[in-house]
């Protein structure tokens, strides 16, 4: 698929089939995660790939939607903040790092005929229990990945003359 194509079309998938998710289609996402770029190349994240299959009202806790424990897999990403890059004024740089992989990702998995839903409004703490992530870690992202059951609705795109500006404000 051509890339404008492919981030035209792009979706927040709600509703998935059940079918599994074939190992060279999760490694072909996988891989986009891990070649994407992060400051300094620290990659200070991990992805904990999860399989829902019985373990969907455990799962439920962390995001209470039903769409999201229908695919077969759910893709978390934790970001370790000590392994992340600083700038001179001290912003620290993870969160700009572990979009950049996720965007890779659920492009790759667009490309591949799989669906994804970035998740954030989840609950940490429940994520933090059930994945059984060290206190040093935070679990960033969630997103399901399997086969889309439903149809894109329209898209509402602010013009890009509300985003871009040239040479200042």
């Amino acid at each position: 698929m051509y890339f404008q194509d492919l981030i035209r079309n792009r979706y927040s998938v709600r509703a998935y089939k059940p079918d599994p998710v074939e190992q060279e289609k999760l490694n072909h996402v996988l891989e986009a995660a891990r070649i994407a770029p992060t400051a300094a190349n620290r990659k200070p994240f991990r992805l904990i790939v999860i399989e829902t299959e019985g373990r969907k009202s455990e799962l439920n806790q962390i995001y209470r939607k039903a769409w999201f424990v229908q695919a077969p897999l759910l893709i978390c990403a934790v970001g370790i903040p000590a392994k992340s890059w600083v700038r001179d004024d001290m912003r620290r740089y993870l969160d700009v790092d572990i979009a950049i992989v996720m965007d890779h990702l659920i492009l790759a998995a667009a490309d591949q005929g799989l669906g994804t839903c970035w998740v954030a409004a989840f609950n940490a703490d429940k994520a933090r229990e059930i994945l059984e992530l060290p206190q040093e870690v935070e679990p960033l992202i969630f997103t399901p990945l399997g086969y889309p059951a439903d149809t894109p609705g329209s898209k509402q795109r602010k013009p890009i003359s509300d985003l871009i500006s040239y040479n200042k404000w």
